[in-house]
Order: structure tokens, then sequence, then C-alpha cells
């Protein structure tokens, strides 16, 4: 496979490790696309993916500075390995005990388009799984990747298309079925995220190995 095709595959799978997590900005989402319907919500997801890609741009940056300093590789790599593995088993026993979830609560707002974007912005950058996810998660995956020049640019797009066919998904399932917060659906989404986890933790830890030793 060629670099920018898998720099590509590895943000589109990047993004899908955050967007499978079903908390403010997916349930903001899902509320919209059966109040209001899939349009308002595929704009709250289409800010969301601005305020998540705010985040990966300081995360890359972060990295390419800071990345250079031994000490920091070790560290980067020990938290890595530890928070994806520590997910992955958080995910699997959201599996089993799937959590409770709602879309109801406040009434509709009626927002223009360009309101609803905000809102989701803002969410994204305001959301306390974000934030933890892009300190503790994304650190470590972007500094294994090791991504230089135009696969960088592959993985940026990757990450952003993931997000978008994601709220794109998510609105218009939330809109035509009137929920997708069902047990089952959290259940799948759950297993999804641990499966993904996984991986990111197999190769973080691999890739710490051959490059510290």
């Amino acid at each position: 496979m060629s670099d920018p095709a898998h720099a590509f595959i590895q943000g589109f799978l990047f993004s899908l490790t955050l967007c499978f997590d079903l908390g403010l900005v997916n349930m903001a989402i899902i509320k919209a696309g059966i109040e209001r319907g899939a349009k308002p919500a595929f704009m709250i997801g289409f800010g969301s993916c601005f305020g998540d890609l705010l985040y990966l741009l300081v995360a890359l940056f972060g990295v390419s500075v800071v990345f250079q300093i031994g000490w920091v590789k070790w560290l980067l790599w020990a938290v890595g390995s530890v928070t994806l593995t520590y997910l992955t088993f958080k995910m699997l026993k959201e599996t089993w005990r799937p959590q409770t979830l709602s879309a109801g609560g406040a009434p509709a707002v009626d927002r223009s388009p360009g309101r609803d974007w905000l809102a989701g912005f803002g969410l994204a950058v305001a959301s306390p799984t974000s934030i933890a996810w892009f300190a503790l998660v994304a650190g470590p995956i972007v500094a294994g990747f090791e991504l230089r020049g135009f696969a960088l640019d592959w993985f940026v797009g990757g990450f952003f298309l993931a997000g978008l066919v994601w709220s794109l998904l998510l609105a218009v399932l939330s809109h035509l079925t009137g929920s997708v917060a069902h047990r089952s659906v959290v259940r799948l989404f759950s297993l999804a995220s641990a499966a993904l986890f996984l991986y990111f933790a197999i190769q973080v830890f691999l890739g710490g190995l051959r490059d510290l030793f």
C-alpha cells in the first residue's frame, strides 16, 4: 500500500476512535436529528469536525516540537500504550454493560445553519471527552506514525473525512429512525471502539519497541 493511502486510512480509523464515543457532540446530533431533521443535525456534526481538526493540529504541532526530546519519547510510548490498553478494556466492559443514553431533556431550539455549526464547534472544543482523548491518546498515536510532508496531509484528510461521514450517517439515521441510542447500537459502537483502540495500542507499543530499544 502506498504511503498516502496508508496515511489516509490511518487518519480515517484514528478519527473513528473519537466518533464512536457517544458523548456530548453525538448526543447533540442525535437530538437535533430526532427533533429538527437531518440537515440541522449534520451542521452540528460538521462544526464539530472543525473543533476536532483544531485539536488534531495542536497535537501534531506539539508532537513535532517535543518528540525530539528523548525522555518525551519514552513518556509518550508508556502513557500511550497504557491509556490505549485501558480504553480497550473500558470499551469491552461497555459492550457487556452499555450505558443508557437519552436524547430527551431540553426542548428543541430552532437555529440557523451557521449557529448549528458554531454549536457543534463549541461542543467539540469544550467536550471533556475530546480534551482527554487528544491529551492522552492523540499525541502518542500521532508520534508513533512519524508522518512527514505529503503523508501528513493525507492523514489529516482521512481524519476530517471520517468525521464528516460519521456526522452525516448519524444525522440521517437519527432523523429516519427517531433514535440511534438503543442499547444494542451502543453495544456495537463500544465493540468497534475496543477493536480500534486495541489496534492502535498494538501499533504504539510495537513502534516504541522498534524505535526506543
